[in-house]
């Protein structure tokens, strides 16, 4: 099945083909038409007004901590050392205020003289106005034996009759990417102590889809957009991308030999691993969360269905049984017990959830309009989607508690917002916008505030969170 069609070719299609091209390409990511809804339609709340419901949800219904941080000083005036702890300094001061469960004291509100050691503590200073911090994460940095040696603490500032909490040191290699790592590393481990358990995202990575090389290929970049580089060299379409849970593979769509197929890379063999080439459409492969298992589409009965398999293919089964398109499955990551996916069945693309076994089919959005990209979150609680009028050109990422039906919108009036995936501490989402005339990959906390874009060279779309 072609990607593209010209209106002469969609013209002279018959009516089932249209009905299935158009809601495929808007499913991957391409143009595709529905019927017009008013917004007013759908009970939704802005992120701004939203009570303690999402908030606790989503991992942050807790005080915001006041943090300090004070910049690690170099232990010698070798420049190298000097680059590479400013780098430091700069990716673990970014990575607590990406947290979203830190509010960050400004270092100009900072005693001229701050601590390199737990000698150089003074408790009043960190702890009084203006500071006022409530923590202080501090120490230094060396070249010793031709090592990076990292020295980090953090502390309890108002608790100086005990105050350690966490007293590190690191040995990295003498590199911008080893240095980079270490801030992550102790950045994760202030985040969860102080986080209520739940692990850092600093050193997962996010999968998208790029066109920067001229051809749309399957990238990886770290959580902050740092190291951006293709994993694919098809020189041809690539899209959907999802991480195993384990992290070790990434199942995609591959347009290699111009029928859409499911592709799986191994990051441990930097190869591909055996999946069969079922007939027609193949597309949008989803996890089980064991591993064990793949969801995805296929057109190999006749319409775009619901298919589950094991990950190389075998006891396949079908799941759903209808003339719509049935498309983007994902699964339930708390239970692995329950699928949502997107289907055309009511007249547009609606989101429904069935039991993995087939069973207990029902319909999650009732809105109208365009409800897809489902992504579930961590915790099982929510989906997140992306919901929007082609008429009026409005595409805006939500949030769905799924017992309730309660929603709240995470994005405004800025161009489309599409393709919104989970990262895997549920405090945050990643998602696509051409807010700044071209499509990028943008990250924002799960209830809409801090977005900031990921990347800016070339066009980039459909990110995917890895576990």
């Amino acid at each position: 099945m072609k990607i593209e069609l010209s209106l002469k070719e969609r013209a002279a299609s018959s009516v089932k083909n249209a009905k299935i091209i158009k809601f495929v390409k808007r499913s991957l990511v391409l143009l595709v038409s529905s019927g017009v809804v008013t917004l007013a339609l759908m009970t939704r709340q802005p992120a701004q007004a939203q009570n303690n419901w999402i908030e606790t949800g989503i991992n942050r219904g807790n005080p915001m901590i006041r943090m300090a941080v004070a910049e690690f000083p170099a232990q010698s005036g070798d420049a190298n050392l000097g680059n590479l702890t400013n780098i430091f300094n700069r990716v673990l001061w970014n990575d607590l205020d990406n947290a979203g469960i830190f509010q960050m004291v400004s270092r100009s509100y900072y005693p001229a003289k701050t601590p390199s050691d737990p000698g150089g503590v003074v408790y009043d200073q960190w702890t009084n106005p203006p500071v006022s911090a409530q923590f202080l994460a501090f120490g230094n940095t060396a070249d010793i034996n031709g090592n990076l040696v990292i020295t980090a603490y953090l502390y309890d500032v108002k608790n100086p009759a005990n105050p350690s909490v966490l007293a590190k040191r690191y040995i990295a290699t003498l590199n911008e990417v080893s240095t980079r790592e270490t801030a992550h590393r102790f950045a994760n481990e202030i985040i969860q102590t102080l986080g209520g358990g739940i692990p850092g995202i600093n050193l997962s990575q996010i999968a998208f889809v790029s066109n920067r090389t001229g051809h749309e290929e399957i990238w990886v970049m770290d959580y902050d957009g740092f190291n951006q580089h293709p994993i694919t060299s098809y020189g041809s379409l690539c899209l959907t991308p999802r991480w195993a849970p384990d992290d070790t593979k990434l199942a995609f769509t591959n347009y290699a030999g111009g029928n859409p197929e499911i592709s799986i890379y191994s990051f441990i063999t930097h190869h591909l691993l055996p999946f069969p080439h079922y007939r027609g459409l193949n597309t949008t492969p989803a996890w089980s969360p064991d591993g064990k298992k793949l969801a995805f589409c296929s057109s190999m009965s006749g319409t775009p269905e619901i298919y589950i398999s094991n990950v190389d293919g075998s006891d396949l089964q079908r799941l759903t049984f209808s003339p719509s398109v049935n498309i983007s499955p994902v699964w339930n990551p708390k239970t692995g017990n329950e699928i949502a996916f997107v289907s055309d069945r009511s007249g547009s693309p609606q989101i429904y959830i069935i039991n993995a076994d087939g069973t207990n089919l029902r319909r999650l959005i009732t809105a109208g309009g365009d409800a897809v990209s489902p992504s579930w979150s961590p915790n099982g609680l929510f989906i997140a989607y992306d919901w929007g009028v082609t008429e009026t050109g409005t595409y805006d990422i939500y949030i769905i508690e799924i017992a309730t039906g309660r929603i709240v919108q995470l994005t405004h009036n800025a161009g489309r917002n599409e393709h919104p995936w989970w990262a895997p501490d549920g405090r945050h989402l990643v998602f696509e916008s051409n807010r700044t005339g071209k499509r990028q990959v943008w990250m924002m906390l799960a209830d809409g505030t801090d977005q900031k874009p990921l990347t800016s060279q070339g066009e980039n779309w459909n990110p995917s969170w890895s576990n």
